[in-house]
């Protein structure tokens, strides 16, 4: 299986995935620890994290998978939602909270 099928079938099997350096216990930079904070403040407990350091392929597949740059990568419901600077202007606005809320509510 390659990268990008790997990546799907993670973003799609499951409600809340981020994309990130490090996991949510050891986040490996500044970004990547404000998105799990951010996932927490909302209430989502449950939510799977795959380190793009482990993998080169997938730290590029991540990439190539949601035309999107940088890490950390953000998906809900097998959506691209956006990194960690979109994670916290839709936290702050009520939005994010708002997208999760089915998800959290059904945890």
């Amino acid at each position: 299986m390659d990268a990008k099928q790997k990546i799907h079938e993670t973003v799609t099997g499951n409600p809340v995935v981020l994309y990130m350096k490090g996991n949510k216990q050891f986040p490996q930079c500044g970004f990547s620890a404000r998105a799990v904070q951010i996932l927490q403040a909302c209430g989502v407990k449950d939510f799977v994290t795959v380190d793009v350091l482990a993998d080169p392929e997938v730290r590029q597949g991540v990439k190539d998978y949601a035309n999107w740059p940088t890490v950390p990568q953000l998906y809900i419901k097998g959506e691209f939602v956006g990194g960690s600077d979109i994670m916290t202007e839709m936290y702050q606005s009520g939005e994010l909270q708002k997208q999760l809320e089915p998800i959290v509510g059904a945890a």
